[in-house]
């Protein structure tokens, strides 16, 4: 997920929004509300919790059990998850993030990274306090490390969610931190954007349990899924992970037929063996499909990990080569700006069919689905509802 740009903002009014939304043609900053006067943003302990959790057990006493992801946590009367939103009051479970971001953005949907659908389109971003995954890179661990008392919030219903993205014809991402966290939020807004046909899309670690994977899958039309690396040691050294849960789901994923990409983010001497890649390539083939799209992007330093050096160039490259040399169609380098391999080619007749810099689309030959230069079906989501 790209980095977030901090803007100090005192408040976000109904008015501002709305001009936040119309300029979704140009660049914007990120509203993160660390910044938020306490009195204008109040602890969620002083608040009502407004939406009982689903996906969880009750246990003896006054413990619950979430069973939201991988982790399971036993949550006794009081405590919150390892997450930090998910917390038990009486015996129940509740998401204090429930509509209740920390950051409202506008971005082009290329940033998510989502190259297949809907070329050149802008997309409303939502994300909230928390994560599930502890990443030791983690580009906006501002709001991923954080509890919502530390990140401030903005009230945002799902209905107004929609509302705003139908009129200003945006499709609505939640993304920065793990949606799995705000998962209420997320499968609410998703729902009410399919009845209302506005299209939706979220970016995972993957760690989501199968059931609540399955009950978003219903109405979301697009899924970007980091698959941080092909290694279970990586996954529980710099993310206090697991990768099991990722390769089931997405194969889940696969299997609902919904539209997803995957990005791998190349950190030098933690996941760049060119064998491992090899490997991960060929699961992804052999799995999932040739034609899912797979971005390597490149690491700069973040977080904790500020003492390794930019991924080189040269291992991008390198892993591209191998992903098309094991049948992969779609490969792209990303956070490479103007690299040849920010755009889309044709695997029939190879000629440029989405001119990338970026994240700005220059030219689209895909039309309905297909390269107008030979016809070859180009898979994706190309339709849009507006």
């Amino acid at each position: 997920m790209g980095a977030i740009a901090e803007m100090k903002l005192s408040s976000l009014s109904r008015r501002d929004f709305m001009k936040l939304l119309a300029g979704c043609a140009v660049a914007l900053g990120l509203y993160t509300l660390g910044s938020m006067p306490k009195s204008e943003s109040p602890p969620p302990s002083l608040l009502p919790y407004r939406r009982p959790a689903s996906h969880y057990r009750r246990l003896s006493g006054s413990t619950v059990q979430c069973e939201l992801c991988f982790r399971r946590c036993v949550i006794p009367n009081g405590e919150a998850g390892h997450c930090t939103n998910r917390r038990n009051q009486d015996g129940r479970l509740y998401n204090v993030v429930y509509e209740r971001p920390c950051a409202v953005q506008i971005d082009p949907i290329e940033k998510e990274p989502q190259f297949h659908m809907l070329p050149g389109s802008c997309i409303l971003c939502i994300g909230t306090a928390g994560c599930n995954f502890k990443c030791s890179f983690c580009q906006n661990w501002p709001i991923s490390t954080r509890a919502i008392e530390d990140t401030g919030y903005v009230d945002f219903p799902c209905e107004e969610v929609v509302r705003q993205a139908s009129r200003s014809s945006l499709s609505i991402s939640f993304t920065y931190n793990e949606p799995t966290v705000a998962f209420e939020y997320l499968h609410d807004t998703v729902k009410l954007a399919r009845e209302a046909g506005v299209r939706s899309l979220f970016h995972t670690n993957g760690g989501m349990n199968t059931e609540a994977l399955r009950d978003l899958l219903r109405y979301v039309d697009a899924v970007t899924v980091d698959l941080k690396a092909f290694h279970a040691g990586f996954y529980r050294v710099t993310s206090a992970s697991d990768l099991a849960p990722v390769l089931e789901n997405l194969k889940i994923i696969k299997q609902h037929d919904i539209w997803f990409e995957i990005v791998n983010l190349i950190i030098p001497t933690l996941n760049d063996d060119l064998n491992v890649i090899k490997e991960m390539c060929v699961w992804i083939r052999d799995n999932l499909g040739q034609d899912v799209p797979l971005h390597f992007n490149r690491f700069f330093p973040a977080h904790k990990l500020q003492n390794l050096p930019p991924t080189p160039v040269e291992t991008l490259e390198a892993a591209r080569g191998i992903a098309l040399a094991e049948g992969l169609s779609y490969v792209y380098i990303g956070n490479l700006p103007g690299h040849m391999a920010n755009s889309t080619f044709c695997p029939s007749c190879e000629k440029r069919i989405v001119h990338r810099k970026h994240f700005s689309v220059l030219e689209n030959n895909v039309k309905n689905g297909v390269c107008t230069f030979c016809g070859h079906k180009i898979p994706g989501v190309w339709s849009s509802p507006w």
